[in-house]
């Protein structure tokens, strides 16, 4: 092994350092309001994970229960499993170093902590390989308030010549419950995030992606842990955790029964999926891993969301704090077939409805290949003379004159080959040598590693936002999977490929969020095909799902709820499904509001009921948005729902309840309240109604207790399939 003067005199003194006996063990805990994590390094200089659960009263009660078992079993419960040496599970590290040793051992070097902000606490750990200049650095960054610790990985050497980096996890978590309950998000296009609960037997199972991009299609890199299926939403211990990645993941769980070394344990491995990606790391180069957030409750699922919700709005998406729009698209008005005037004469319709921002969707551009249907125009960014002979910035000049924000639809990852970008750069397509071209959606992937790409995918909205300043929202939609994947920029170094367009992806993104920090974006992915933080620290939202069928919806963003606030996920009242108007309207606005809608077919009452809702929805929009989510009658376990939002004060809440498709008369489910002030007394009036319209709640308008409400509850009084009802309650 050839090592360089200046690793070789940085080894020494790690040496030098680590030699020294640790004569007592040390503690590290990472800590939040009501969550711990806590390290020991144990003798052999190993950090060992020793407590995972409710923050104690203060470091010192931390204890390793299983100390005179860990001196003989160094790899216990690691903090950072290492391959290929005394570890024969799953490792959270496989690499191979520049003389070809595939071996490799982690110690403690030192570890510090430093207060961020009031709220945050950084804690880092440096770990080297005792025999080569081979550093790893485990990052905790630990929300105080919102019980939520986000946590990943630096790798980095001083070795003579790259060092193979084969397998990189964000994190290596150890769970000693003596069962494991995973709840895990999976799907496919229009159903996805279907939740389902399954205990974990012995050996691994993985949710993972190997789809390049639109990488949350059929498993959502997130999840809960329970040691009981009864966990419920206000009782039981949680694991919680996502990992914040647009590229292909791997989440592994290894459970580990009768293990001669490790006892019974869990081992949970998020992380890049090392499918197809060995990664070749130079002297001078840092890899850093995804971060994995996660938190920790015993009080259950309930608690688990709202710490991701309050985090999410504050750290984990962008600008969370910023007035969510509601629309109108025009896809189902018009789909490609608009012209100028169509387009103007909508303006009025969202109007009608008191609506923000009108959002124009796909078929604007493209002059010699028009855009007049999927197949066609994609990548040539211009606006289409014939349609639009005004361009974007007179729509964007009507929409204003209407009171109006508007909206555009891009997808400038994508390429058809019909079209003059395909004509004129056939070296910026992503197409495996030697193997027929193979197009879904009639349309391929653009080679975004190519740094002459991501200059014209960041100009794509460059251009747009120098012709009509007063754009306001872009919609990013991703209609199709990387396969047959070859990088033409990357020649014969295709391993890392996925890698690197996931990082040239956020590369561009970051330059139109320095450019364009106040535009709203909404990422879209053939529906929820990127719907994770790795993407959402970028947006302020994102499309779940191409299905808009009501009753579907309802399950979907009860699924979606147990990670993502209300205030990112886009719900349109659209025309899909037989349910009323009043039902779609009530499911959409328990997320972000918008219409996708002919409003020309509403009639009168439609209208009006339109405009009603989207005034309560305005009024009431902070408590949905910002309030607690308290999940109360699932549409998993029932055939109906309800849920709630509380502001911060407990002085007002929205309460939302659904019949679904299926009614049995002797099973209406029990309906308490949560998260209320039980010293005070609330108004309850149902909204959400024709004016004059009789409520379906018979107590509408009549004060209860907040106790009353929690502990004694109400009557479900919806009879009838396919009916709603919206209910408003504010503190006397």
């Amino acid at each position: 092994m050839h090592i360089s003067a200046a690793a070789k005199q940085y080894l020494f003194l790690i040496l030098a350092i680590s030699s020294l006996k640790i004569s007592q063990a040390q503690t590290i805990a990472i800590t939040t309001h009501h969550t711990a994590i806590v390290f020991e390094i144990d003798t052999n200089k190993q950090v060992q994970q020793i407590y995972l659960g409710p923050k104690l009263s203060n470091t010192s009660v931390y204890r390793d229960v299983n100390p005179d078992y860990r001196n003989e079993n160094a790899t216990l419960n690691t903090a950072y499993a290492t391959g290929g040496s005394t570890y024969l599970n799953e490792p959270a590290i496989e690499v191979k170093h520049a003389d070809g040793n595939m071996s490799l051992v982690l110690n403690y070097v030192s570890h510090q902590s430093k207060i961020l902000s009031p709220n945050i606490v950084q804690t880092d750990i440096q770990l080297q390989d005792p025999a080569y200049p081979f550093f790893v650095t485990l990052h905790y960054k630990s929300f105080q308030a919102e019980d939520i610790i986000d946590t990943w990985t630096t790798i980095s050497h001083g070795e003579e010549d790259k060092v193979v980096l084969n397998r990189y996890a964000s994190a290596f978590i150890n769970i000693l419950w003596p069962q494991n309950h995973l709840t895990y998000f999976y799907g496919e296009y229009e159903k996805e995030m279907e939740m389902k609960q399954s205990l974990l037997q012995p050996g691994i199972f993985s949710i993972q992606s190997k789809l390049g991009v639109r990488t949350a299609c059929n498993y959502n890199p997130s999840f809960l842990i329970s040691p009981t299926k009864d966990v419920t939403e206000t009782a039981g211990e949680v694991f919680a955790g996502t990992l914040a990645y647009s590229g292909n993941f791997n989440i592994q769980f290894e459970t580990l029964k009768l293990n001669i070394d490790m006892g019974n344990t869990l081992k949970i491995i998020p992380g890049i999926n090392a499918y197809a990606s060995s990664y070749a790391l130079e002297p001078t180069e840092k890899f850093e891993t995804p971060h994995f957030i996660f938190t920790y409750s015993n009080s259950g699922t309930g608690q688990v969301s709202r710490n991701f919700h309050r985090w999410a709005i504050d750290y984990g998406i962008w600008n969370g704090r910023q007035k969510r729009l509601t629309l109108l698209n025009n896809w189902e008005a018009t789909y490609f077939a608009f012209n100028q005037d169509t387009i103007v004469n909508l303006f009025d319709d969202a109007n009608k409805l008191g609506v923000d921002l009108f959002l124009l969707d796909d078929g604007w551009f493209g002059n010699k290949y028009p855009r007049d249907h999927s197949r066609a125009g994609l990548g040539d960014w211009q606006t289409n003379r014939k349609k639009l002979p005004g361009g974007i910035g007179h729509l964007v000049k009507e929409a204003t004159s209407k009171g109006l924000r508007f909206g555009i639809w891009i997808e400038p990852e994508m390429v058809n080959p019909k079209s003059e970008l395909y004509e004129q750069h056939p070296d910026w397509l992503m197409i495996a040598p030697n193997r027929p071209q193979h197009l879904y959606r009639t349309q391929l992937l653009l080679d975004l590693i190519n740094p002459k790409v991501q200059d014209f995918v960041f100009d794509v909205v460059d251009n747009l936002m120098k012709e009509a300043p007063g754009i306001a929202y872009i919609k990013w939609d991703c209609n199709r999977s990387m396969d047959n994947a070859y990088s033409p920029y990357l020649k014969k170094d295709q391993n890392s490929l996925y890698i690197r367009y996931t990082q040239a992806w956020y590369n561009i993104l970051e330059r139109i969020r320095n450019k364009y920090p106040n535009l709203d974006m909404m990422l879209c992915a053939s529906g929820g095909g990127r719907v994770e933080f790795g993407a959402m620290k970028y947006f302020q939202e994102f499309w779940p799902s191409d299905n808009t069928y009501p009753v579907d919806r309802i399950r979907l963003q009860w699924a979606t709820s147990y990670f993502y606030p209300a205030l990112t996920v886009c719900a349109h009242v659209t025309a899909a499904g037989r349910e009323s108007l009043k039902y779609k309207m009530d499911v959409a606005m328990a997320g972000k509001l918008g219409f996708d809608i002919v409003v020309k077919k509403l009639n009168d009452q439609e209208l009006a009921l339109a405009h009603t809702t989207v005034d309560n929805y305005h009024r009431l929009q902070n408590v949905i948005n910002y309030g607690s989510l308290y999940r109360l009658v699932s549409p998993y376990a029932t055939n109906f729902s309800s849920l709630m939002y509380v502001d911060s004060a407990r002085n007002k809440a929205v309460v939302f309840a659904y019949d679904m498709e299926t009614m049995q008369q002797d099973t209406w489910p029990e309906w308490k309240f949560n998260g209320l002030d039980p010293k005070k007394n609330y108004r309850v009036t149902e909204i959400n109604l024709l004016k004059d319209a009789p409520p379906q709640f018979p107590e509408s308008g009549k004060v209860f207790s907040g106790e009353a409400l929690m502990y004694q509850g109400l009557k479900w009084y919806m009879k009838k399939i396919e009916t709603s009802s919206v209910l408003e309650l504010e503190a006397l």
